[in-house]
């Protein structure tokens, strides 16, 4: 899988391309939220060049050269409409056209993102750099959009604003402008600097960041609140997290010094000089050498005063852009990743009549290490198969591949002849109903947690009954709404939790009730009593006459009846046969079956264990 390696500081060309891609991005989902963002800093930046740079010129000008009261007054209520109409847009845009189209940014964001997380391949979720890129991707996208929308329309404006001023100002006096210097040391310079440690102390306490965020999660989520009323472990948080506290008290002091001085020293450059020496100069030009009017000395300290500002906000916008331009590098690699398998990819439409599944020399790598290896073997209609073996043999890596969760590292899987990666994927997997031993029930009914979104004619009797031959049955009808009950008390409060073995059950009635020609059941009993699991297995085997089976189990007492059983060890086929023949050869898996059942009878002799 491609990875984009994330820097502390991107170039200004990435830099610049994130912008635009922000506001293309952007734009493509709310066109008005880029519309209204421009205007708003236009009509801003144009209250405070016209403020400083027209009106008061106009009024102190006015009043210097005795203009009577009649054309100020005008001026001045005509300059108040214009800033009653600007300032009256710039609250309908940030109380109602911000909240309303920075919600459909989100919407429109993350529907993208969903589809995107929904098209990549599993093993994305199973790479910790792809998962840890998603989930920033993920965080506040449609806040940092809207900044940095917000950012770059206010750097190109405020630029042009300040060129306005900076020319108002040039007209003054020519030598005024060397003051503009100062603001852009404070900001541009130390402001930088500023920032630069300010983030360099910020990558240093992030790791302690994180482990006062577990401890506080383990303090108030459900996860751990068993074993820290039952334990001492709470002792263990409480180091932790004093430890933490005092790493970044020590990262705080570190930087205490630096950054406190290159703050003085932005404030300093960004506000005293510039007001300061500005108003000793015209004064100077105004008292000693007369080269400057009290009208001019005004103006021109105003236009300053505006000067210093909008170089402030630029400088501000400027900040915001880089400040989330990582998140939207993550996002754009995010976006821009080519799934390896797609989920949306097409090809032929398989035959539903299956015929055979075999994977010839399959071998396949996980994180550079080999896990399965030259693996051969096939399955054909009708019959019911079993992989077994020890925990790692690469039993679920299997189906995984089978279900092109994964492709091989080399090597191909045939179904009905047919290499399978040249179906449709959709349409392949729509052969096959599975159910992983790490599944997972959703805040929805049962109903739907065990159609998962697929419809069929008279479905509650087809749940009914599937519910029935998973052994769950009469537990759902003891539920208040019985197949219509919420599971989980995510949504509800009076939402249905089950036992993990009746969890464990509805699971698999997800596969009971989906009509597929294929069905593969991984560890389905792993959290049943002996009883139940016996229930369960007589009742998948009933399945298997009419459908092609196949099921990882670790009991190797459920697999007596299957026609095929494939004995794995380290992600190679050592073993294949029937039961029977396999306790014959008295190789890998009779030896386990011949533990297994020295424990569940409490027996010490093998020669006891009748095969």
């Amino acid at each position: 899988m491609k990875k984009t390696k994330d820097k502390d500081k991107l170039s200004l060309g990435q830099t610049i391309k994130n912008a635009w891609f922000a506001v293309t991005f952007g734009s493509s989902i709310s066109r008005s939220i880029v519309i209204h963002s421009f205007f708003l800093w236009l009509t801003g930046y144009a209250e405070w060049v016209f403020f400083d740079g027209i009106f008061m010129r106009r009024i102190v000008e006015g009043l210097d050269a005795g203009a009577g009261f009649q054309p100020i007054f005008r001026f001045i209520i005509i300059s108040g409409i214009f800033f009653f109409c600007s300032n009256m847009y710039a609250e309908y845009v940030e109380n109602v056209v911000y909240p309303l189209e920075t919600t459909r940014l989100f919407g429109g964001i993350y529907r993208k993102l969903y589809e995107k997380a929904k098209n990549v391949e599993l093993k994305c979720y199973e790479d910790s750099d792809f998962y840890n890129r998603y989930t920033m991707a993920m965080d506040g996208a449609e806040e940092k959009i809207t900044a940095i929308i917000r950012g770059v329309l206010g750097t190109v404006i405020g630029s042009v604003s300040a060129g306005v001023v900076f020319w108002f100002m040039y007209e003054i006096d020519h030598y005024a402008i060397l003051f503009i210097i100062s603001p852009l040391l404070g900001n541009f310079l130390f402001g930088n600097l500023m920032n630069k440690y300010t983030f360099k102390r910020y990558q240093e306490q992030a790791p302690n960041e994180k482990v006062l965020n577990y401890v506080s999660r383990m303090m108030y989520l459900p996860d751990g609140a068993k074993e820290i009323r039952l334990s001492n472990v709470f002792n263990l948080f409480k180091k932790q997290y004093h430890e933490a506290t005092e790493n970044n008290i020590k990262v705080a002091k570190k930087y205490a010094f630096t950054i406190a001085n290159y703050n003085f020293w932005r404030i300093t450059f960004t506000f005293t000089v510039i007001f300061e020496g500005v108003l000793i100069y015209a004064i100077y030009r105004n008292q000693v050498t007369g080269t400057i009017s009290l009208a001019q000395l005004t103006i021109m300290t105003s236009l300053m005063v505006a000067m210093t500002w909008i170089l402030i906000r630029v400088f501000e916008n400027i900040m915001e852009i880089l400040k989330h331009g990582m998140f939207v590098n993550n996002l754009r690699s995010f976006l821009d990743y080519e799934e390896e398998i797609p989920e949306d990819q097409d090809g032929e439409m398989p035959d539903r009549e299956f015929a055979s599944l075999e994977f010839k020399n399959v071998s396949f790598s996980y994180k550079d290490e080999e896990t399965i290896k030259d693996l051969s073997f096939v399955i054909t209609k009708g019959q019911t198969a079993a992989l077994v073996g020890h925990n790692g043999a690469g039993k679920t890596t299997i189906i995984k591949l089978l279900l092109r969760l994964y492709d091989p590292s080399a090597g191909t899987i045939y179904y009905n002849g047919k290499d399978i990666r040249e179906y449709n994927l959709k349409a392949y997997r729509e052969l096959f109903a599975t159910t992983f031993q790490d599944f997972q029930l959703f805040g929805m009914t049962v109903k739907e947690n065990v159609l998962m979104g697929r419809h069929y004619d008279n479905e509650d009797a087809l749940v009914e009954d599937a519910l029935k031959k998973a052994g769950v049955y009469d537990k759902i009808m003891t539920l208040k709404d019985g197949l219509d009950a919420i599971m989980t008390k995510e949504f509800d409060e009076e939402g249905a939790v089950l036992s993990g073995g009746e969890s464990q059950k509805l699971a698999v009635a997800r596969t009971f009730v989906k009509d597929a020609p294929m069905k593969i059941f991984d560890e389905p009993s792993s959290a049943l009593d002996p009883i139940a699991e016996y229930e369960l297995f007589k009742n998948i085997m009933s399945e298997g006459s009419d459908h092609t089976m196949l099921f990882i189990s670790h009991r190797l007492s459920s697999v007596k009846n299957c026609d095929k059983v494939f004995m794995l060890e380290k992600g190679r086929l050592i073993e294949e046969g029937t039961h029977a023949q396999l306790i014959a050869d008295n190789g890998s898996y009779a030896q386990m079956y011949k533990k297994q059942a020295m424990n569940y009878l409490a027996i010490e002799n093998e020669e006891e264990v009748v095969l």
